[in-house]
């Protein structure tokens, strides 16, 4: 039974793809840091056992003493693995390759696709005052990846504007149908986004319209488009938004956040 006394809590959502190199991950980093500007409140859950997320918005592997895999499987105190980060408003529970060996460790437990569902529910997550929580999950539909969408409100699908892209995402969909069914009855998709965008390309622009044909609003308005900014930030450690505050990527992560929040936004006027 729930507390009528505690805090409606952050909106939880699972950004995933199991397709890999579709722009998951650097969505995650900077759709937390555009939110984090606009002063929301973000915590950026790495569950990616390459731990690119951690890496990307500054945490070396070395200053990961607590690790998502402590909190899923050694029942560490999500306090003890939620850390700051030099990005404004964003707090993360890094991961490290300890999470690689997950999926075969869960497979005896009962609770196995709970288990992120009861830390997030935790009330000691209350302390940190969260809007958002982002879960970058891993290129694939792991227990890991399930486990991110049973505790999820929505899941956010980055979706890179190249042929066959559409494909891989009927097995997501029929994934998130599946646990909406078994698992989590109020799981819904909160959107697509077109990643690595080139206007001046054909193909871009016929996945896009193939998107948007297919998936109707679905589909953000806003799309992120290819550019070298958003490629380089991830070596220096930072979001492109600090990277290069003025870039069409910043400038684009931006809007897709905003976005985000007027979607949100009409939602809770409406109930």
């Amino acid at each position: 039974m729930s507390d009528p006394t505690r805090p409606a809590g952050a909106k939880i959502i699972a950004v995933a793809n199991q397709k890999g190199g579709v722009g998951k991950t650097t969505t995650s980093i900077n759709l937390a840091a555009a939110l984090g500007e606009r002063g929301c409140r973000v915590l950026l859950i790495d569950l990616d056992p390459q731990g690119n997320a951690s890496t990307g918005i500054g945490i070396e592997a070395d200053d990961r003493d607590f690790s998502t895999y402590d909190l899923l499987l050694d029942d560490a105190p999500i306090a003890q693995v939620i850390r700051p980060t030099r990005i404004e408003g964003v707090l993360i529970c890094p991961a490290t390759t300890d999470l690689s060996s997950a999926d075969m460790e869960l497979v005896s437990n009962e609770k196995r696709s709970f288990l992120l569902h009861d830390v997030l529910r935790q009330p000691a997550i209350d302390q940190f005052d969260l809007d958002y929580i982002l879960i970058d999950c891993p290129p694939s539909l792991s227990q890991l990846t399930i486990n991110a969408m049973v505790a999820a409100h929505s899941v956010l699908v980055p979706l890179q504007a190249e042929f066959f892209a559409l494909e891989g995402l009927s097995q997501l969909m029929l994934t998130v149908r599946e646990v909406r069914q078994s698992a989590n009855r109020d799981l819904r998709i909160e959107g697509v986004v077109l990643t690595m965008y080139d206007v001046r390309n054909n193909l871009s622009q016929q996945v896009e319209a193939d998107a948007r044909a297919t998936l109707g609003d679905l589909v953000f308005r806003t799309m992120i488009p290819r550019n070298v900014r958003v490629s380089e930030a991830p070596s220096y450690a930072m979001p492109v938004l600090n990277y290069d505050s003025s870039s069409r990527g910043a400038v684009a992560y931006r809007a897709l956040a905003e976005e985000l929040l007027t979607r949100h936004r009409a939602v809770k006027q409406r109930s």
